[in-house]
C-alpha cells in the first residue's frame, strides 16, 4: 500500500507523465512512450477514487485489476486526457474542457486529495484550482521554495551539487553548458577511457550519450549553446542498484531497495529486495538514502524519492542520480503490498516479448493455462502490471514469490509460456 491509503478521503491519481519534471516538454515522443505505462496506476485505486490518465484504458484490464483488488468495477471514475503535445498533462485538462466535469467529481468528494506522479507547476495549480490539497502535504499545498528544491532535485546537476554536499561518492565529472560539451568532455577523456554525457534533466536511460577515447565525434549538430549538460566518467561496475525512500514532516525511511535491470543504459525493470549486497556497502546504501531524505525533508518535500546508484566488482558504490517524484517501481512495490497484505515478498518487473501479437484476455488466458497467473490470496504468480502495449507483443509484467530462487523460476516459465524473451 501507499501511506496515502492510511487516510480514508478519495484520491484523485493524476498520472502526469506527460509533465517537464523528468525531460524537457519538448521531448514529446519520450513523453509519448512512457504515458503508454499510466494504466498501472490504475492499481492504486480504491472505491471512490478518481483516476485521470492520458491514454485509455481497455475494459478487459479494468476487469482484470478490479477483480484482483476486489474493487467493484463502476466504483472507480476514470477521466483520460487527450494527447497534447508540449502541455504538461494538469494543464492540458483545461485545454479539453475537462476540468469543470473534475471539479464537478470532487465536489461530490469533499475529501478528495490530488496525488500526483510529479510534482510539477501544472499539478500544484491544478489543485488549487480545484481547492483540494496535494497529499501528502500537512498544508495542503508545497511551498515555492520545495517546488524550487524538487526540480532542481530532478537535474543531473542538482543532484550533484546535493550529493557532493551531504558527502555521497560521484563519478567524476562536471556540469557545462551546451558550448562547452565538446571542451569538457575532451579533458575528461583525457584521464578515463569512457565517460557519460547527460541532458541535465533527464531519465530513465533518456538523453545518455556514452563517448569512448578514440571516437569519432558524431555527424549530428552540436546542442543548443544555452543548454545543460553533465559529463561523467563511465564507472565499471557489475550492478546498477536503486533505493526508495520517502519524507514525511516526522522523518525519513527506506521503505525499499532493488537491483535495477538494464538495457544499453536505459531502465528495462527491477527486483526487490538486493540481494549478495556486501554489508559495509548495504549500510552505506541506507545511510546516502536517508542523508538524502533528510535534505529533502528539510525543504520541505514530502512523499516518494529515490536514489540510483552503480555497484563495482569490489562492492564500491557511485551515486548516480535521485528521482524526486513516483518513479517506474513504486506502483508495482504498493501493488505488491496490497495484493499481499504487507507480506515480505520477492518481486520484480520487466517486459516479456510474445512471439506474436495477442489480445489482453488471449495473454491472461496463456498464463493461466501455464498456473503462472496471479489470483487473490495467493502467494506467487505473474501479474500484467499495465494494459495492452501498442505492439501487442511487448507485456508489461510482474512477479512475485516467496524467495529469489522461486521468483527466477517463475519468470523463466513465463518466457517459455510466451514463446519468447524476459527483459
Amino acid at each position: 500500500m501507499i501511506s496515502e491509503h492510511e487516510d480514508p478521503g478519495t484520491l484523485v491519481i493524476l498520472a502526469n507523465f506527460v509533465s517537464p519534471l523528468a525531460v524537457d516538454i519538448t521531448e514529446a515522443a519520450v513523453l509519448r512512450q512512457w504515458a503508454e505505462q499510466a494504466p498501472r496506476k490504475l492499481w492504486l485505486a480504491r472505491s471512490g477514487d478518481v483516476l485521470i490518465t492520458p491514454v485509455p484504458l481497455s475494459e478487459p484490464f479494468r476487469r482484470y485489476v478490479f477483480h484482483r483488488l476486489g474493487v467493484p468495477e463502476r466504483s472507480v471514475t476514470v477521466i483520460t486526457v487527450p494527447d497534447t503535445p508540449h502541455l504538461p498533462m494538469a494543464q492540458a485538462l483545461a485545454e479539453h474542457d475537462l476540468v469543470e466535469p473534475l471539479r464537478a467529481l470532487v465536489t461530490e468528494r469533499p475529501t478528495a486529495r490530488l496525488l500526483p506522479t510529479a510534482l510539477d507547476e501544472a499539478s500544484v495549480a491544478l489543485a488549487a484550482d480545484l481547492r483540494i490539497p496535494v497529499v501528502p502535504y500537512e498544508t495542503g499545498v508545497p511551498n515555492p521554495g520545495t517546488m524550487r528544491a524538487v526540480s532542481a532535485m530532478n537535474t543531473k546537476s542538482g543532484f550533484r551539487t546535493t550529493a557532493q554536499s551531504l558527502g555521497l561518492r560521484l563519478p567524476h565529472g562536471q556540469a557545462c553548458t551546451g558550448a562547452e560539451l565538446g571542451q569538457v568532455t575532451t579533458a575528461l577523456l583525457a584521464s578515463h577511457r569512457r565517460v557519460v554525457l547527460k541532458t541535465d534533466r533527464s531519465a530513465g536511460g533518456h538523453g545518455l550519450h556514452f563517448v569512448s577515447r578514440g571516437d569519432q565525434p558524431p555527424p549530428s549538430s552540436p546542442p543548443p549553446p544555452e543548454s545543460r549538460w553533465v559529463v561523467e566518467e563511465y564507472v565499471e561496475h557489475t550492478r546498477a542498484v536503486s533505493t526508495q525512500g520517502h519524507a514525511t514532516a516526522t522523518g525519513v525511511e527506506v521503505v525499499y531497495d532493488g537491483e535495477m535491470r538494464m538495457s544499453g543504459g536505459s531502465f528495462a525493470g527491477y527486483c526487490s529486495p538486493l540481494k549478495d549486497l556486501p554489508a559495509r556497502s548495504a549500510e552505506e546504501l541506507t545511510d546516502w538514502t536517508l542523508a538524502l531524505g533528510g535534505q529533502l525533508a528539510a525543504e520541505g518535500y514530502r512523499g516518494p524519492y529515490s536514489l540510483d546508484l552503480v555497484c563495482t566488482q569490489d562492492g564500491t558504490l557511485y551515486a548516480l542520480e535521485c528521482n524526486v517524484r513516483r518513479t517506474a517501481t513504486t506502483t508495482a512495490q504498493a501493488m505488491v503490498s496490497r495484493l499481499t497484505s504487507g507480506g515480505r515478498s520477492v518481486w520484480s518487473t520487466g517486459t516479456v516479448t510474445a512471439i506474436a501479437p495477442m489480445t489482453f484476455d488471449e495473454t491472461v488466458g496463456h498464463l493461466s493455462e501455464a498456473g503462472l497467473d496471479f489470483q487473490p490470496g495467493e502467494s506467487e504468480g505473474v501479474l500484467l502490471y499495465a494494459d495492452r502495449p501498442p505492439d501487442g507483443r511487448s507485456w508489461r509484467y510482474t512477479a512475485l514469490a516467496p524467495a529469489h530462487t522461486r521468483l527466477s523460476e517463475l519468470e523463466v516459465r513465463l518466457a517459455a509460456t510466451l514463446g519468447h524473451e524476459v527483459l
